[in-house]
This record gives structure tokens, C-alpha cells and sequence, in this order.
């Protein structure tokens, strides 16, 4: 058994598909087949198994798998370390499944920025639930995003716990409605599911997982005649701004959803909470616990941004619609690591006195182009 054996199988258990795997390594298919084939001999178990949807990874590979990430790891540390000038650092690698939530990205981009390495493999999958857990449950990825609220909650907890995952509040808020600015509801200050029925429903595509509790969207079971599926964030974006249709969501709008949309309160008692995901028999890397400090700096922008839209409409009398995130209990956080030049003061909350500044100038929407 050798390290190029295992920096193998994590390549494939990573590309779904030897291929994939063997264009990435620069080596040919039959012998990365090879190799995967002897170490199978040597270990005396079945790593990967082929399907009509590719390679699928095998429990006893899983566990192989679980092993091997551990050594490559500390082999990449101990070869860091020792090798000095002599060598570059090592290769570091993280990947990141979520569902289709702004944050998710605006984190990723300010991960990229501060680490300031010459050599490193990041990846950001926006994909479906079922194929968020099971990216993580397969190493596939190191975490992975998605929401619970109290009618998913019970199916998606047996799925995290069949698949050994843990799930980590990260906010939680209320349910919104996204529509265009020129939509027959646009400026209500509350809208509900009946007022929603005669609409079409945006949706993002669920494969065959297409059940109401995989959905991305909460209360995916309000009835609807009319539905669209979309795969992914800038049709939803274009069928808002042009068409009479909807979609729910935490109610926070993205910068290229911010023109042109409105988001409106869904008169309900449901809750998201939205967390992450990670395997657990894995331990925390570094990697993971800055993208993740990341995401915590995300949600608090959006936070002190959301605070000073509340105070701006409690100024001029109008009724607020803008989502409240409630931050989940710091008993669950990292600590922070250092900023990088990416992140600057915001002068919009200084001058309010919300945050001191601390917020990202690209997360706060009211300081965009200053």
C-alpha cells in the first residue's frame, strides 16, 4: 500500500468516475484501474463498484477511504514541515456542497481571497439535497449547507444519521416570497398561501429525490397549479424579474437578485434553519473551519445590513419586510481567523453604530460601490 495508492482512490471517490479521475492525474485510465485494482487485492475488500451513474464508493471503500485522507493529510503536514524551502507547501484541497443560497458563495469567494497559497484544488458544488449529503457521507466533500424546518426535519435528521453526518444550526429565520418588482403582489407588506395560488412556483430541480421533503424551498407542499423547475440561481433570477411566478426562500436577496425583486413575508409559522453538514468520522481541517468561520462572517453581514434596512424604514414610517436572521448560539462556532486585504470597514454600519465595521464591504448590500 503506498500514498500514491490512497492520493488515488480519494481522487476517484472525489470525481465520481476513474475518467474523470485519471484526466485530473495525468495518467491513463487503465492504469489508475490498475492500481485501484491492486491495492483492492492487497486490502482484501471492494473499494468502488461500478453503476449506470458511474463509480459508487462501497461501505468497507468508505471506511478505506476515511483512512486514507487521514494519512495523505498528515503525510502532506509532515512533508510540509520537514521539506522547508526545499519543496513548495503542500496541495490543500476543500470542497463545498450546498444548495442555492448566496451566502454560500459570497463565503466561498472570501475563502479564496484570504488563502494565499501557490498551490491548492477548491471546489463549489450548488446541487441538489439528496446529492449534498450524499457528497459528504462519501468524502466527496468536506460540508455541505442545506435547511431544515419542522416539516423536512424528522426525514432529513434519519438521512444525515444513516449516512454518520452531524447537522450545525447556522441561522434561523422566516420564511419569504420572492417576486418581481412588477408583480400583482409586489409591495404588500404580507402575503399568503392563498394569495400565492392562482401564481407558477419556482422550484430548483430535486432528480429523483423529488420529494416535498428534499425540496429547497419550505412549504414546498402548498398547494400550486402552476410550477417551473429550474437548476439553477440566474433563471430564478430571470423568471422573477420577467415573469408573474414565485419562489420562497430565507427572504435575503443576493446582489444580482436585488434589482427588480422584492421580498415579501409569508404569513406562516414555520421557521428555517439553516446549518452544515459534516461526516463524523472526520476531523475538523483547518480549511474547513476558515470556510466555515467564512459563512459566520457572511451571515453577520447580512445581519447588520438587514439591521440598518429595518432602521431606514422605521425612519421613513414604512411597515419593515426585511427578513430578520437569527445567528445560531456561539457554543457552535469557530473562532475566526484573520482577515485577509479582501475585507474592509463598512462605513454604512460605522455610521450607524451596528457592527464597527466589522461587516465584509462586498456582504453589505447598502455599501455596494463605495
Amino acid at each position: 500500500m503506498t500514498l500514491q495508492q490512497l492520493r488515488y482512490i480519494i481522487a476517484i471517490a472525489e470525481r465520481g468516475s476513474i475518467s474523470g479521475a485519471a484526466h485530473d492525474l495525468f495518467i491513463s485510465q487503465s492504469s489508475l484501474s490498475v492500481a485501484v485494482k491492486e491495492l483492492e487485492q492487497e486490502t482484501g475488500i471492494t473499494i468502488f463498484q461500478r453503476s449506470n451513474r458511474g463509480i459508487v464508493i462501497t461501505s468497507e471503500g468508505m471506511e478505506l477511504l476515511g483512512y486514507a485522507r487521514q494519512v495523505v493529510q498528515q503525510a502532506d503536514l509532515m512533508e510540509e514541515r520537514y521539506k522547508g524551502n526545499f519543496a513548495g507547501p503542500a496541495h490543500q484541497r476543500l470542497a463545498v456542497s450546498t444548495q442555492h443560497y448566496t451566502f454560500t458563495v459570497e463565503a466561498f469567494v472570501d475563502f479564496v481571497e484570504e488563502q494565499a497559497l501557490d498551490q491548492y484544488n477548491y471546489v463549489l458544488r450548488e446541487t441538489r439535497t439528496a446529492e449534498i449529503i450524499q457528497d459528504v457521507k462519501d468524502f466527496r466533500s468536506d460540508i455541505g449547507i442545506l435547511y431544515m424546518d419542522n416539516y423536512n426535519r424528522k426525514i432529513i435528521s434519519r438521512a444525515l444519521e444513516d449516512a454518520g453526518l452531524t447537522f450545525t444550526p447556522l441561522f434561523t429565520c422566516e420564511p419569504h416570497v420572492f417576486v418581481g418588482s412588477h408583480h400583482p403582489l409586489a409591495g404588500r407588506s404580507i402575503v399568503t398561501a392563498e394569495d400565492l395560488a392562482e401564481y407558477p412556483r419556482y422550484s430548483f430541480e430535486q432528480g429523483t429525490n423529488n420529494s416535498f421533503y428534499y425540496s429547497e424551498e419550505p412549504l414546498s407542499y402548498l398547494p400550486h397549479k402552476k410550477r417551473i423547475i429550474i437548476s439553477d440561481r440566474g433563471t430564478l433570477s430571470n423568471l422573477l424579474t420577467h415573469h408573474n411566478g414565485y419562489t420562497v426562500s430565507t427572504g435575503v436577496l443576493s446582489s444580482e437578485m436585488h434589482t427588480g425583486i422584492e421580498s415579501l413575508p409569508l404569513d406562516t409559522d414555520e421557521q428555517m434553519t439553516l446549518g452544515y453538514l459534516l461526516h463524523g468520522e472526520r476531523s475538523l481541517s483547518p480549511l474547513v473551519e476558515h470556510y466555515i468561520s467564512c459563512l459566520q462572517r457572511q451571515i453577520e453581514a447580512y445581519s447588520v445590513d438587514n439591521d440598518i434596512q429595518q432602521q431606514e424604514r422605521r425612519d421613513s414610517g414604512l411597515l419593515s419586510t426585511v427578513p430578520s436572521l437569527r445567528r445560531a448560539s456561539s457554543n457552535n462556532s469557530t473562532p475566526n481567523k484573520k482577515r485577509g486585504s479582501g475585507f474592509s470597514h463598512c462605513p454604512v454600519a460605522v455610521s450607524r453604530g451596528l457592527c464597527g465595521g466589522r461587516a465584509p464591504r462586498r456582504a453589505c448590500r447598502r455599501c455596494s460601490g463605495i
